[in-house]
């Protein structure tokens, strides 16, 4: 895909692996400065030793996006070595047991600490920043926050709210130029883990679901647009509404 974001800056939570770490690629090939932001400090270092083949400058910032210093701390980081950004991709999130009877409270809290309260920390700290360059804001949804399902209503839960924290921070942005984008996708081959505890890497074969990179084009499709806002994409394997899972 043929796109130009030179000049602009972005910061991606999770960008570790999976579907952060190859936006975190798309995004430096389209000639975006990224900012790597997760965890896992050495699983980031090795991202932006692949990001140095472009010409464009990689900040690591090791970050725990549930406590709200140390994603303050992101945006200082980011902002002092470049001066502001244009682009926040909400990627970070995970999925924790599946019955609520047998959900624990440390692992109800881990969803919410994560893709609740993360995200609203790393969108507060982030707003002033893109309003100032009529950048975006992108949050990964789900297909799990769209349908009622009977398995991982807490996990889904999270994502019907990040949808609808999505959709009004628009309501609130969109005036000053603020683009906002909520990517839903289905399963998709990374090392997001089913509830059986196996990874959909391992869960599905290649073919059988949606691949990173998929998720990742579409992301920089969205975030490349100089004056509209893609304001919800679903990213489904075909066979999504044939199946059961």
């Amino acid at each position: 895909m043929d796109v130009s974001l030179d000049g602009q800056t972005a910061i991606v939570t999770g960008a570790s692996r999976g579907i952060g770490a190859e936006t975190a690629r798309q995004l430096a090939a389209g000639g975006a400065n990224v900012v790597l932001a997760a965890r896992s400090a050495d699983r980031l270092e090795a991202v932006a030793a692949e990001l140095s083949t472009y010409r464009i400058e990689t900040l690591v910032v090791p970050t725990d996006l549930r406590e709200e210093s140390a994603v303050n701390e992101l945006i200082e980081s980011t902002v002092e070595a470049f001066g502001g950004f244009d682009i926040l991709i909400n990627n970070a999130g995970l999925s924790r047991g599946s019955a609520v009877a047998d959900l624990s409270t440390e692992e109800y809290e881990t969803i919410q600490e994560t893709n609740v309260d993360g995200v609203f920390f790393a969108t507060r700290a982030a707003i002033p920043y893109v309003r100032e360059r009529e950048g975006h804001l992108v949050f990964l949804g789900s297909f799990a926050g769209q349908y009622p399902r009977s398995f991982n209503p807490v996990y889904a839960a999270s994502k019907w709210w990040t949808r609808g924290f999505a959709k009004s921070v628009a309501a609130q942005v969109g005036g000053s130029g603020v683009g906002v984008t909520v990517i839903n996708p289905a399963e998709v081959r990374s090392e997001f883990k089913a509830t059986d505890g196996r990874t959909f890497r391992a869960v599905f074969e290649e073919g059988q679901a949606s691949e990173p990179h998929e998720i990742a084009e579409t992301i920089v499709f969205a975030v490349s647009r100089d004056r509209s806002s893609l304001s919800e994409i679903d990213i489904n394997r075909r066979d999504k509404f044939a199946t059961d899972f």
